[in-house]
């Protein structure tokens, strides 16, 4: 590559001078459009499909698909180095389990990980590329909208370990059903011929999958290689028993406490002693919009605001539900997306969630949470907002001294928006 680029850039806004720029065509913008401006920003090199006569000083390297290059240029540079490379996918959990296992090994290894959530056929490309002769341990993100990118992905990270999370209803409008949404996170596991895939016994649908290498098994039930027993203290935070060993977390959420199973079959495997994985499980800190507790005055506020999708809120409602019953326990709900023409009946299904939960008010706000609206059968104070400064003024007037409220929506909604309006 040319010795006076210093880094890679796909989004103009982000180019730094000395970067090379991959003018990448997408559905709202074509890269190309920017090229003259970057060139004057001190573009060096950039990687294109069609050349433009007018840019002088600007080299241009013409190829059929820059995004299908930089894959292959990615995977040459992943040949490089012969270490451990573990890829995540599924439907909830992802980035959380990544970024846990990240902190995990930090004290015994040189890891290299995903950043944010880069795990598209963009992202997961540029990450590679950052990676360098001291990283001993490479953790990538998956993530899959349609048929073929599991594949993809894997074809150019050529993973040695493999983790699905789990597997539920989302990005349907790409794969049309949960069974192909499983199909695709599978894929994972047909790439490991030659080494581990880590599965989840509790996922039905992960259970069931083909599996090409060697499997470790990590769940709730005993025949588990990494068997589990999850008990909820007084002050609400949750223990692990694993096999024989002890695990505390700071956490009253399921969801992380499962996290923390799937990191244990990950890192004791690959040779994490369980009082460093204990010690660093209990100074992890989840990023932010991931089940966050925020107190305002006498409010608690939950923000779990990152993303949504139905068993992901199911859970979240179940975490509200596990808080002292002195208060209201009240949802602020922004619509899911990506549902395709399952949309409406997994919205009815939060309602349902909610209203069997008996709490005490739910707040929805978007286009498909109407149908959530019209499932709260046993929810006495619920609303339905078409617009997010409507919602805002709405509860303000709402809230009172106790209330536990959680805030949960797609990440198209940015509901993060909903609490700093109402509180800050």
């Amino acid at each position: 590559m040319d010795s006076s680029v210093h880094g890679i850039a796909t989004d103009s806004r982000e180019f730094k001078a000395g970067d090379l720029y991959i003018a990448l065509e997408g559905k709202r913008t074509d890269g190309h459009t920017f090229l003259k401006e970057l060139e004057i920003d001190g573009c060096a090199v950039a990687l294109v499909s069609e050349k433009n006569n007018e840019l002088t000083s600007l080299k241009q390297i013409i190829v059929e698909d820059p995004l299908t290059t930089i894959g292959t240029i990615a995977n040459k540079w992943r040949k490089q180095f012969q270490i451990p490379t573990l890829g995540i996918t599924g439907t909830n959990g992802k980035t959380s389990t990544k970024d846990l296992l990240h902190h995990i090994f930090q004290p015994t290894q040189m890891v290299h990980a995903t950043e944010k959530n880069f795990n598209t056929s963009i992202g997961l490309p540029l990450t590679l590329l950052l990676q360098t002769e001291k990283h001993t341990l490479s953790i990538l993100e998956m993530g899959a909208n349609q048929p073929g990118d599991i594949s993809y992905l894997c074809g150019i990270a050529e993973p040695s370990h493999g983790l699905i999370t789990n597997i539920a209803p989302a990005h349907l409008e790409g794969f049309g059903t949960t069974e192909e949404v499983a199909k695709e996170k599978g894929e994972l596991f047909q790439s490991l011929a030659n080494g581990i895939s880590f599965v989840n016994q509790a996922d039905d649908r992960i259970k069931n999958l083909s599996i090409a290498g060697d499997r470790i098994s990590y769940g709730l039930s005993p025949d588990c290689d990494f068997p589990a027993d999850i008990h909820q203290g007084k002050d609400g935070t949750l223990t692990l028993f694993i096999n024989t060993e002890e695990i505390k977390t700071q956490s009253c959420n399921l969801s992380f406490a499962k996290n923390v199973l799937a990191a244990a079959a990950v890192a004791i495997t690959m040779d994490v002693d369980w009082e460093t994985f204990q010690n660093r499980v209990l100074s992890f800190v989840q990023p932010a919009g991931r089940c966050q507790v925020k107190h305002f005055d006498d409010i608690t506020v939950i923000d779990d605001t990152y993303n949504a999708n139905l068993e992901s809120t199911i859970a979240s409602i179940d975490y509200l539900n596990a808080f002292s019953k002195n208060g209201r326990r009240l949802l602020v709900f922004g619509d899911m997306f990506e549902l395709g023409n399952h949309s409406e009946i997994i919205h009815e299904k939060v309602g349902e969630k909610c209203s069997d939960a008996h709490l005490d008010g739910v707040f929805t706000v978007g286009t498909f949470t109407v149908h959530t609206d019209l499932r709260l059968e046993n929810v006495e104070l619920h609303k339905h907002f078409t617009s997010k400064d409507e919602l805002i003024t709405q509860l303000k007037n709402i809230i009172r001294k106790g209330d536990k409220i959680l805030f949960k929506g797609s990440r198209g909604m940015a509901m993060e928006t909903v609490i700093q309006g109402v509180f800050e």
